[in-house]
């Protein structure tokens, strides 16, 4: 989701991200349709960097790693619960994007349309802000789980554990900016909810560009 205060066109109907060819998904999010659109982007960044981790995990169950390897089989395992989950948050994003567009749309001829808009309206857009604070969340377990991996991970495939936490750095700090559009469009009173997950934003941004940054060395030196 880019955008959830304005009307919106008409609803679409979504073929859910799992089942999108890669052509089709790019060229959906380039089309001229209201969804896909950034928030669909942050959850399949997450769902990359997952499934980057259990790539990089997969290569370290080698003979030489068995002394690691109850820690692989969770880090494996976690990080393909949540690839599966970041997935489902996509789709999850294009109903909350077409359910606020729906609010937008009812009738407001009377007091009692009007304040069934409104409350509809309200839940939408919560809806829509709390699709991208769980994509957060996922964020958040793949850099752990990229960090726990990075000093037993099969050293061929180091750098992948750097591009997944680029991949959750760019699922938070576009998360970021569809829960401040949202909150936004929600005035004041809804702050309080989110105020904890911006500041897991700004963690994970930190802990993602520090493990970024040791792949680099771990390379370099």
């Amino acid at each position: 989701m880019t955008q959830a205060g304005s009307t919106q066109d008409a609803a679409q109907d979504f073929t859910s991200f799992g089942d999108s060819t890669l052509q089709g998904y790019l060229d959906e999010l380039a089309a001229k349709v209201p969804a896909p659109g950034g928030g669909a982007v942050a959850a399949l960044h997450a769902a990359q960097g997952a499934a980057l981790v259990s790539m990089v995990a997969r290569y370290t169950t080698r003979a030489k790693d068995a002394e690691n390897r109850p820690v692989i089989d969770r880090i494996i395992q976690a990080a393909d619960d949540s690839r599966n989950r970041a997935l489902a948050l996509a789709d999850a994003d294009a109903a909350a994007f077409t359910a606020v567009g729906s609010a937008y749309k009812l009738p407001k001829d009377t007091d009692e349309q009007q304040a069934a808009r409104t409350e509809a309206i309200t839940g939408a857009l919560l809806g829509a802000a709390r699709v991208p604070a769980a994509v957060v969340a996922e964020a958040d377990e793949i850099v752990s789980l990229a960090t726990e991996l990075l000093p037993i991970g099969n050293p061929n495939v180091v750098t992948d554990i750097g591009a997944a936490a680029d991949c959750a750095r760019a699922a938070a700090a576009s998360s970021q900016l569809n829960i401040a559009i949202n909150v936004a469009s929600l005035g004041t009173g809804s702050e309080s909810e989110f105020a904890p997950v911006f500041t897991q934003i700004d963690e994970v941004i930190a802990r993602a560009d520090a493990l970024h940054a040791d792949v680099v060395a771990a390379i370099t030196r």
